[in-house]
């Protein structure tokens, strides 16, 4: 009885989290694009916020609002197709083995995520798969060069695997993507 009475429960909760997570992901995505259709409402008549005129706050990368001067915008420089930076998270973290002597000697676990113009946005969803592969595919090319993963705190380590991850993801979504940020990044030795 007991056995049963535990199935029960371990059934009852898989379903209760399964219906919340799709209520909570369905749920953001229409909040979003009721937010987006209501932006774009206000911009096409032309009635933003009482102070709209002259100095209009965009987003930089980094995800802070600021100040545009009139000058391109788009955050360091760069002025922006679309104008709208969106940031694409991914729905697991990257696993890379690291071999030593033909076996797995420590796993390195990757979140990344992509900025990228709003323009993509939905492109990057429908080519998750596909972008999920091109990024696993250059970080086992990266792990068995034996340099790149072994010292982890390194800057230039760092930046080898997120240059490397942009370009050949810039292969794959020729326009759209402008970075690949490195959110958390661990190794767990076997």
């Amino acid at each position: 009885m007991k056995h049963v009475i535990s199935a029960v429960v371990a059934v009852v909760c898989i379903l209760i989290g399964g219906i919340t997570g799709h209520f909570v992901k369905t749920g953001l995505s229409a909040a979003a694009s009721t937010a987006a259709h209501e932006d774009s409402k206000k911009e096409a008549d032309g009635h933003g916020a009482a102070d709209s005129h002259g100095s209009e706050k965009k987003k930089d990368s980094h995800g802070a609002k600021k100040e545009s001067a009139g000058h391109g915008g788009g955050g360091h420089g760069g002025g922006d197709a679309s104008g709208d930076v969106v940031y694409f998270k991914f729905t697991r973290e990257f696993i890379v083995p690291i071999m030593h002597d033909r076996k797995v000697a420590s796993l390195v676990i990757l979140n990344i995520n992509l900025e990228a113009d709003s323009s993509v946005s939905q492109k990057l969803f429908s080519m998750e798969p596909k972008i999920r592969d091109n990024i696993m595919t250059t970080l086992i090319e990266l792990s068995n060069d034996g340099r790149t993963f072994e010292s982890l705190t390194d800057v230039e380590s760092y930046e080898t695997i997120r240059a490397m991850v942009l370009l050949n993801l810039q292969k794959a979504v020729p326009s759209g993507i402008q970075n690949v940020l490195i959110v958390d990044i661990a190794q767990q030795d076997l």
